[in-house]
């Protein structure tokens, strides 16, 4: 499988839950208000023999009129209609706000007109409930009763036969992981219940998470059975290291 890390770049992030750019050279985080956390935004595109996986879908920002994930695809050679399944984590904005773009109208559609959307549809239902400032409503409201989604509703489960998901509830209620298992080879994405490698190494309890020990507890335990197992870790919001194998 090839594994491409489609970056939209670093951001910071506070109480207000405002993604704020941040260049990494010029920057400096003491200047952002205190709790400021310093986070990368990358979407992965997996290329597997079946498929062309999108999982998760970036924050939904636009260049010249553009998303920049579609732009971020076109410049490693793929073109958005070549995606085949788009997988959610999660439905929080920074994971969400490229699932859907707006057409001529301002009316918003699905941005990848090929793919079939795997949703949880109780983290769907919760999202939808919740709303700002953690849940962009307009923009999900595209997957709403479309042909194109996928509604999972177990809490585990394998689709077409090699991706395999679990929902955690610890970063948020709903939240779920994936196994991408092909061949000898297994690729993890553990979305913001895993979004860093060093969160991965040490015991850390995050106020942000829904249930901080249970993802505490499970980043141990899938610490440990990637190790045994040779899993590839993607990390989501990780500036330096977006793709690890112990």
């Amino acid at each position: 499988m090839k594994i491409i890390p489609l970056s939209e770049g670093a951001f910071t992030i506070d109480k207000t839950k405002i993604f704020v750019p941040f260049n990494l050279e010029n920057d400096e985080l003491q200047e952002r208000p205190v709790g400021s956390l310093l986070v990368e935004v990358q979407p992965f595109i997996v290329i597997t023999q079946k498929d062309i996986l999108l999982i998760d879908a970036g924050l939904g920002f636009t260049k010249n009129n553009e998303l920049q994930i579609h732009q971020n695809l076109k410049a490693i050679g793929l073109q958005p209609k070549e995606v085949t399944k788009v997988l959610m984590s999660h439905l929080h904005k920074d994971h969400a706000g490229g699932i859907s773009k707006k057409d001529r109208l301002g009316n918003y559609e699905l941005a990848f007109i090929n793919a079939t959307y795997y949703v949880q549809q109780k983290e769907f239902e919760f999202a939808t409930d919740k709303g700002f400032p953690s849940y962009m409503t307009e923009e999900i409201a595209a997957l709403q009763n479309n042909k194109q989604v996928q509604w999972l509703t177990d809490n585990e489960g394998v689709i077409d036969d090699y991706i395999h998901y679990q929902i955690t509830g610890a970063h948020s209620p709903f939240h779920q992981v994936f196994w991408i298992k092909e061949e000898n080879e297994i690729i993890f994405f553990g979305g913001d219940d895993a979004p860093q490698l060093q969160q991965m190494k040490n015991k850390f309890i995050a106020k942000y998470d829904y249930d901080g020990k249970k993802c505490m507890e499970l980043r141990q335990q899938w610490w440990q059975q990637g190790k045994e197992e040779d899993w590839q870790f993607l990390f989501y919001h990780d500036i330096k290291t977006p793709v690890f194998k112990q």
